[in-house]
């Protein structure tokens, strides 16, 4: 299963001065909130015996190693690290991971719906059809039984529950769970663990990028709000200043 090392979600991002991307230097790294979703799914599928073992990997520099021991800490049983100083796009990264699935010969991904650096949302889906399997994604209720898998998710309309067949694709949404806190006996565990390093350049793949962002900006600002005395005032600002009536 794939976990990725993004900035912190309590931290406020900042953009670079050259707008060349957002500033990550000096800046607390974690496990992407998604991500962390997808590997307690994974640990409790484990504990209730529906699969065997807990395999994640993480693609990136070796700092990743850090939330592939939060993994661990967690419950899963061993990791990989795929080392590359580029950052890759959705498309590469699919790539990558359809190697290590062949690699680590998995039956199932669990990974989170999408990165909260980028919200591509692709991620999931190209690596299913790359793989050719099934997939069901923005999970929020999953049941495995049979070679089969049961997935509910959350639509306008209320909850479609989708039946694939293993071995399949699945994404995690916000709801599916609340992860567990890891506790200090289980990270010292988890220093133990087997993590397997593979260079990237012996996998084949190309990973060229096939978007090119021009430039970064942070969102203007918004001006402060006003508390008005009546709906007369109210009705004259959005008519006026507002330009909505």
């Amino acid at each position: 299963m794939p976990i990725k090392r993004v900035i912190d979600y309590n931290v406020k991002v900042r953009v670079k001065s050259d707008q060349s991307g957002v500033e990550t230097a000096n800046v607390k790294m974690s496990m992407n909130p998604f991500d962390e979703i997808a590997v307690e799914e994974a640990v409790r599928l484990k504990e209730a015996g529906k699969i065997s073992e807990v395999i994640v990997v993480s693609i990136g520099v070796d700092k990743c190693e850090d939330i592939i021991r939060t993994a661990m800490a967690m419950g899963a049983d061993s990791g990989i690290l795929v080392r590359t100083e580029d950052d890759l796009q959705p498309l590469a990264v699919s790539k990558v991971l359809e190697k290590v699935v062949a690699h680590s010969q998995a039956g199932l991904v669990i990974s989170g719906k999408q990165a909260i650096d980028d919200d591509s949302s692709q991620t999931g889906q190209m690596l299913a059809g790359l793989l050719g399997w099934p997939q069901a994604t923005f999970a929020s209720k999953v049941e495995i039984n049979d070679g089969a898998a049961d997935v509910t998710r959350e639509v306008d309309g209320g909850l479609v529950t989708v039946n694939v067949n293993l071995p399949a694709v699945i994404t995690t949404d916000l709801r599916l769970n609340e992860p567990r806190y890891v506790a200090l006996p289980n990270i010292m565990k988890a220093r133990s663990k087997p993590l397997e390093k593979i260079d990237l350049d012996t996998l084949g793949v190309n990973v060229e990028n096939r978007i090119e962002i021009l430039k970064t900006e942070e969102p203007p600002q918004r001006k402060a709000g006003i508390i008005v005395a009546s709906v007369d005032e109210l009705v004259d600002k959005l008519r006026n200043e507002a330009g909505v009536i």
